[in-house]
């Protein structure tokens, strides 16, 4: 909880920070020219491997021995925390998932990318190449790297039926196992959490009128912070750690839970955990809200000739695949989709890439709202009122 609070006192501190930056956007590159180095990212976990998890799940050695760039990761937890980096300066990329990179590009931490020197961009899903959340007036501000969605993970042991919906973590209840789920349940530990409980309010109180779980006026903004004030007591830990919520899940008792394939994944692929307490994932009816992530330099970026190789890089069928099917995500690149060994044929269809349509992705709330006829409550307010809620105010 202490990262989360850092990150977001940082966060509101970004219009300090970028006074001293030029208004002009950043001069791009016109080509590519010999390597710096070295590429330091900030990037979430499991999102850049170098093989020592897991062998086969390396795409890291390759880039290093042919560009001769070394690659440098910080992982984040959070977008809040993904911001405060960036606004501390001293890395060249970010992974940005929608409620980062706006605020990253509004804040002047990133820079537009020419994407004519990304000869793979061409290869991108035309659903993300022009994305509002790394495009702004017609300009990139990065390349598309993973999207999927935010899963319910659970014990199939508790329950031998896939939770229907998302109350399982929302409110009190006993669980199928005859118990109650006080104490057994996790949620996230960011502000953009408050969405996942205005997502399950779009169904569970049609009254409320929220047509979009970013864009919520105050009396729907109310009903969802008080459903996290209630579900407060049912919490054993609000996660952003992805490696304690997989200890969390073996070792401490947690059975139901907001997650990322990536957890599951491992969780199921270690064949003790699955004999002792088998972990499934499903997306309940209420739909999921999700990531789309975008590979973003930063304005001041210290090595962006190797920036550039690695956007490139990480746009490869094989890259796409490999991270696809290591992290439970769908590619940027449907090429991935096909012919890749550890996705297999199979893998996008099992990772949900029919889902697009159906998951409401994470982007920055705004006042300035399309699907209200009042104003809505920006950002700011979802950082200091989750706050309080970890609080147990």
């Amino acid at each position: 909880m202490k990262s989360m609070l850092k990150a977001c006192v940082s966060t509101l501190t970004a219009a300090a920070v970028t006074t001293a930056l030029s208004g002009a956007a950043m001069a791009q590159l016109k080509e590519v020219g010999k390597g710096e180095g070295a590429v330091d990212i900030i990037a979430w976990a499991g999102y850049i491997e170098r093989g020592t998890t897991d062998k086969n799940f390396d795409w890291v050695t390759e880039f290093e021995k042919k560009t001769g760039c070394m690659v440098n990761v910080k992982t984040a937890a959070t977008s809040d925390e993904m911001v405060a980096l960036m606004n501390e300066g001293g890395f060249d990329l970010v992974t940005a998932s929608g409620d980062a990179s706006l605020r990253l590009i509004k804040g002047k931490r990133v820079q537009p990318v020419n994407i004519d020197l990304i000869p793979s961009f061409k290869d991108v899903d035309k659903r993300l190449q022009d994305s509002p959340w790394h495009t702004v007036d017609g300009v990139h501000y990065g390349t598309p790297y993973q999207w999927g969605a935010n899963v319910l993970a659970y014990n199939a042991k508790v329950f031998p039926e896939a939770p229907k919906s998302w109350g399982v973590v929302f409110e009190e209840q006993n669980l199928p196992d005859g118990k109650s789920n006080k104490g057994r349940v996790q949620a996230f530990d960011g502000p953009i959490y408050i969405a996942d409980a205005a997502l399950y309010l779009m169904k569970k109180k049609p009254e409320l009128g929220i047509k979009d779980p970013y864009e919520l006026t105050e009396a729907q903004y109310k009903a969802a912070v008080d459903l996290l004030r209630a579900q407060r007591p049912l919490v054993s830990r609000y996660w952003h750690d992805a490696f304690i919520q997989i200890d969390d899940f073996k070792n401490e008792g947690v059975v139901a839970s907001s997650s990322w394939p990536f957890q599951v994944n491992l969780l199921q692929a270690d064949k003790a955990v699955m004999e002792k307490t088998p972990i499934a994932s499903t997306v309940p009816e209420e739909g999921a809200t999700g990531w789309a992530d975008t590979t973003m330099m930063h304005a001041e970026a210290a090595h962006p000739n190797c920036a550039y190789m690695w956007m490139e890089h990480s746009l490869s069928p094989k890259v796409q695949g490999d991270l696809a099917a290591w992290f439970g995500s769908v590619p940027a690149n449907l090429a991935a989709c096909k012919g890749n060994a550890l996705l297999t044929d199979t893998g996008c269809d099992t990772n949900g890439v029919q889902n697009f349509e159906k998951i409401q992705f994470w982007r920055t709330p705004v006042a300035q709202c399309k699907s209200q006829s009042e104003p809505c409550v920006p950002y700011h307010r979802w950082v200091t009122d989750m706050i309080a809620v970890l609080g147990g105010r």
